[in-house]
């Protein structure tokens, strides 16, 4: 007859087994329970009403580890019609060497040509004047153009974990400009990792954890 879960004749104390199964019972609540946790914080950072239907120009934001999956959802954009041109900004980063080019390209130069062989002509692609190095500075230089080239619309496109900051910095920067300004969330899964994974890997902590501490600073900042 099994004693698992007995306790041992003379001592009052439970066998090892029985405390292994309970430590194993517990340490698969505690994974479950962290992993819904993670999974519930990184789908509130994912924007899903925040879209416009049609604007004057879509605009792609800089972002060197997830501007594939943003090229190519806005490419996905304008070939559905949803604004005759697109607009990039320029972080100034190094994308790394082209062997084609014999140079290394920045991120902007990888984001347009993610954008051709998506099927966006060439003339259709602008790149903002003038390097950002934040958020916010997107959102200074995208108003500024707009104004200048009297835009009444633009539809913000990024990566879905900074959705939620976007949205707020272009609301607040956008303000009291007569433009409406709207953010489509790139869903995760391609280059960004998916909700309920992104703490598996260093790209997810840079991206989940990074971004709570961006929206505290921001709202703090700005």
């Amino acid at each position: 007859m099994s004693i698992f879960g007995k306790r041992f004749p003379g001592t009052g104390k439970r066998c090892p087994a029985g405390r292994a199964r309970r430590y194993a019972l517990c340490g698969a609540l505690g994974l479950l329970a962290w992993s819904l946790a993670a999974w519930g914080a990184a789908r509130w950072l994912v924007v899903v009403r925040a879209d416009l239907p049609r604007a004057d120009a879509l605009a792609v934001l800089a972002g060197s580890s997830t501007y594939v999956e943003r090229s190519r959802r806005a490419a996905e954009l304008f070939r559905e019609g949803r604004a005759p041109r697109i607009l990039l900004t320029d972080d100034g980063q190094r994308g790394g060497w082209s062997a084609a080019q014999e140079r290394n390209l920045l991120f902007v130069e990888r984001a347009s040509e993610e954008l051709r062989r998506a099927g966006v002509p060439h003339e259709k692609i602008e790149v903002i004047p003038q390097t950002v190095s934040s958020t916010h500075e997107e959102a200074v230089r995208l108003r500024e153009y707009a104004l200048a080239h009297g835009l009444r619309s633009v539809l913000v496109v990024t990566s879905g974990y900074q959705s939620r900051r976007a949205l707020w910095t272009m609301r607040r920067v956008f303000d009291g400009s007569g433009i409406a300004v709207g953010v489509h969330a790139v869903e995760p899964g391609l280059q960004a990792p998916r909700a309920a994974t992104w703490w598996l890997s260093t790209l997810g902590w840079r991206l989940v954890p990074g971004e709570y501490l961006k929206l505290i600073y921001y709202r703090l900042r700005y």
